[in-house]
């Protein structure tokens, strides 16, 4: 279903679906721009990542394919421009295609599928955390710092700083643009880091959320709660809930995540204005998602990197130029939001890829049984993790250890594990079934592991690894704000 005109897509880091303040949750989340895109825009209600950690979701976005199919497995093995991606069929057939922003491919060198890449962020030096390709129980170490960041709280930040050069580079390149008077349809990728760690935000966007004003932190370890043994395992490596100081600073921490979803919505609002100031607004259709969610302290889970709701789903909004107001049921994922690339300027693309336009499943009556899938074997995993959602059933297959299976419907909150409930033996085949027929988990489980020990190996092996790498967040680029 080719499209006419422009497309814009903006991609935040680390915005987990239900921060939006048009979706009905337990913490009302100040996003005007965002919510107003929503209200003229198609929503799609149950969106997800391939993969919840940033640079293998990026990849997979590249490329259009799952993680076990580029083997971009983790944190260090960044996109370089190959398998090709929709930014290369674009450039085959002319189309002037540029980004703003976070990337997380290795380089600015690499042929990415950009004609410019403007301030890009890539992973650091090259080659990103190293030491999280160590996976295996028996050699791993359980890093002690706190990958969110020692300081948590209202200030100013590198991310900040360049957030506010992402943008003003962006209404700089519209008003460029329009300048020129070409009337061939243009690609733009932005990318913005906020709601991403470290957790520092101005602070008028956390006077939004005063002390006091969030509901407790659900499923607390500390209450009861009982983390799935593969999860308690992977987030010992993050440092999280046990590295808060307290539980003023755990609130702190969740009040400062919302407030930097609300700066995200600032940001995002500039760039809409600077649309309509340069006479995009009528030619333009705008899609808007991000990497992954963030757990936000739920289960006393900080970050990203698992399965869970918090975790696994992003934001997903397309917003055509003439407003259609649509919230959409069936469930999709980044690499739709590849195929839809191909599809507004009618590109091709050789290979096999899972996704499906946006445009063809907005159009189409709800399909709540389309299976979305994802996969995780990145730092902490020691052993893959997959996701399969299909109807109200969610499946998460653990290799090697006990799966969960949870009715989203009637457990939103995903509470009530059901895989060993023998009532509920039919539809955990049915489940398991569906993520057979995308991959033998087995098989990926032990090419992960293969390929990560061969890429330690060419690093000098596990103590040379071990100190490669950035330990919390990539740090972002010089810029004119830093």
């Amino acid at each position: 279903m080719t499209q006419t005109g422009n497309l814009l897509i903006i991609m935040s880091d680390e915005h987990t679906s239900a921060a939006l303040g048009v979706v009905q949750s337990d913490v009302t989340v100040h996003t005007p721009n965002l919510d107003a895109l929503a209200r003229r825009g198609v929503r799609f209600a149950h969106a997800y990542t391939p993969c919840p950690i940033c640079v293998p979701a990026r990849a997979s976005f590249a490329s259009g394919q799952y993680v076990h199919k580029n083997r971009l497995w983790d944190n260090a093995m960044p996109y370089t421009g190959s398998p090709r991606g929709w930014g290369h069929a674009l450039q085959d057939i002319g189309v002037r295609v540029e980004s703003i922003g976070k990337l997380h491919y290795r380089s600015d060198e690499d042929p990415a599928g950009f004609d410019v890449e403007h301030i890009p962020m890539h992973i650091a030096g090259g080659h990103g955390m190293v030491w999280g390709s160590i996976r295996r129980e028996e050699e791993r170490v359980v890093k002690s710092e706190r990958m969110l960041g020692d300081y948590i709280g209202p200030g100013d930040s590198p991310y900040i700083q360049y957030d506010t050069s992402v943008v003003q580079r962006t209404e700089q390149w519209l008003s460029d643009t329009a300048s020129l008077g070409l009337h061939d349809p243009w690609c733009l990728y932005v990318g913005l880091v906020a709601p991403h760690f470290p957790l520092i935000v101005p602070r008028e966007f956390l006077d939004f959320y005063p002390e006091g004003s969030l509901p407790p932190i659900k499923l607390a370890p500390r209450d009861g709660y009982v983390q799935h043994p593969w999860v308690a395992k992977q987030a010992a490596c993050f440092g999280g809930d046990e590295a808060m100081r307290d539980e003023d600073e755990r609130q702190l921490a969740r009040r400062v995540y919302y407030a930097l979803c609300s700066w995200l919505d600032y940001n995002i609002g500039k760039i809409v204005a600077a649309l309509d100031a340069n006479g995009f607004s009528q030619n333009t259709t705008l899609i808007y998602t991000s990497d992954h969610g963030d757990n936000v302290g739920a289960r006393g889970l900080w970050g990203k990197a698992n399965m869970y709701e918090e975790s696994v789903s992003v934001p997903m909004l397309l917003v055509p130029p003439t407003a259609t107001s649509k919230l959409c049921q069936t469930p999709v994922s980044l690499v739709d939001v590849s195929e839809t690339i191909l599809d507004h300027f009618g590109a091709k693309l050789e290979g096999d890829r899972p996704g499906r336009s946006l445009y063809d499943i907005a159009a189409e009556q709800d399909d709540v049984e389309r299976v979305v899938f994802s996969e995780y074997h990145a730092v902490g995993a020691v052993s893959g993790c997959f996701m399969v959602r299909k109807g109200p059933w969610k499946l998460i297959h653990y290799h090697g250890f006990t799966p969960e299976l949870f009715n989203l419907d009637s457990d939103p909150e995903e509470t009530t594990n059901l895989a060993e409930n023998p009532a509920f033996a039919g539809e955990f085949a049915i489940m398991y079934k569906a993520l057979c027929d995308i991959c033998d988990p087995a098989a990926v489980d032990a090419q992960a592991f293969a390929d990560q020990s061969a890429l330690v190996a060419g690093y000098g092996g596990r103590d040379a690894a071990l100190a490669i790498g950035s330990a919390t967040a990539t740090p972002p680029p010089a810029t004119a704000a830093s």
